[in-house]
């Protein structure tokens, strides 16, 4: 079946790189760390996980497009975490051994390149602080968010809620895989979340 015929879908990153030139690449990274607070002193918190609101409305993770100076995918996320974060990203750096997964979106002819960062705390407090000063604020990145990982007592206040909200391309679901695969959530809150259906959105292409 010819890549025209086919259903946006996960490939291997050795696929991904295979693509032809008419294939753009774009890179996008989950930075979080641990936070031992608790919400209202009984909530634990478990991990700050970021995310930012984009141009179009939408949620997504920091990163944008591999540019043809940039040497490798992961010079060209470094590159736009600078312009999309600011200064306080310069005291880390995402590598290939960060790299998670990949998403084709067949119609754009563009290939998703997920990453997930550790940081400490005190990082994370840096990027949050200086991103403001960064140069795409207010343009292509309208701020930054908190990803919030607990379900309140009613069942649908927290991360259940937060999962309503629109989310560019993969987004959505690499922030669940994420979750999951890293325990940033409790395993049994984990079990007992209800994941709302997927609103269907038409990917948005970045300048």
């Amino acid at each position: 079946m010819s890549l025209e015929m086919e259903e946006d879908r996960k490939v291997d990153l050795s696929e991904a790189l295979a693509l032809g030139p008419e294939w753009r690449h774009a890179c996008h990274a989950l930075l979080y760390a641990p936070d031992p607070r608790k919400l209202f002193g009984r909530i634990p918190m478990r991990f700050a996980v970021l995310m930012q609101m984009r141009f179009d409305g939408r949620l997504g993770f920091p990163g944008g497009f591999v540019d043809t100076q940039d040497s490798c995918l992961e010079d060209g996320l470094n590159r736009e975490l600078r312009e999309e974060l600011g200064d306080a990203v310069s005291v880390f750096h995402v590598e290939r051994s960060n790299y998670r997964s990949s998403h084709l979106a067949v119609k754009l002819r563009v290939v998703a390149h997920f990453y997930v960062k550790r940081l400490t705390l005190e990082q994370l407090l840096a990027v949050e602080a200086r991103a403001p000063q960064a140069k795409d604020h207010g343009l292509e990145v309208l701020g930054l968010v908190r990803v919030p990982l607990y379900i309140l007592r009613d069942g649908v206040g927290g991360l259940p809620t937060f999962l309503e909200n629109a989310f560019i391309g993969a987004a959505r679901e690499q922030l669940l895989e994420a979750i999951q695969d890293l325990e940033l959530m409790d395993p049994g809150t984990i079990a007992n979340l209800t994941i709302p259906s997927s609103k269907e959105t038409q990917p948005t292409m970045d300048p």
